[in-house]
C-alpha cells in the first residue's frame, strides 16, 4: 500500500452508505463481481463502480480483472484496526443488511460466470 490509511480517510469513505455496505458484503464474501454487487444493492453498474474506485483509491478494496468481470475483495494489506473497523462494523447489527444479503444469497450470479459450451 502507498500511503498509510488513516481513520479519518476510512470513517469518511464508511460514512457514506452504499461504501459501507459494499465493505460489509465483502466481510462475508471472499469476493464479489460487480454484477453481484449491483443486485445486492439493488443500485445501478456506475453508481457502484464509482463507489468501488473511491474504496480502490483508499486501498479498502483491491480488484481483480478476470475476462470481461472485475472482482473485489478487502485489500490483503488492510491495516489490522482498519479490518476490524469493518468487521465490527458488519456484523454490528442483525437486521442492517439483510435484504442486501437475502439478495446476494438468492442471486444465481450467472452475470459472471463464463457460458457453458455445448
Amino acid at each position: 500500500m502507498n500511503d498509510p490509511l488513516t481513520p479519518p480517510a476510512l470513517f469518511k469513505a464508511l460514512a457514506d452508505d452504499t461504501r459501507a455496505r459494499i465493505c460489509a458484503l465483502l466481510v462475508d464474501s471472499p469476493e464479489l463481481c460487480v454484477c453481484e454487487l449491483t443486485g445486492a444493492l439493488a443500485l445501478s453498474q456506475p453508481k457502484i463502480s464509482r463507489h468501488l474506485a473511491s474504496l480502490r483509491k483508499l486501498n479498502v478494496l483491491m480488484d481483480e480483472r478476470r475476462g470481461q468481470w472485475v472482482y473485489y475483495r478487502l485489500h490483503p494489506d488492510l491495516p489490522a484496526w482498519a479490518g476490524e473497523v469493518v468487521r465490527q462494523a458488519a456484523h454490528s447489527q442483525t437486521g442492517w443488511l439483510e435484504a442486501e444479503r437475502a439478495r446476494l444469497a438468492g442471486a444465481a450470479a450467472t452475470c459472471c460466470e463464463p457460458p457453458t459450451r455445448r
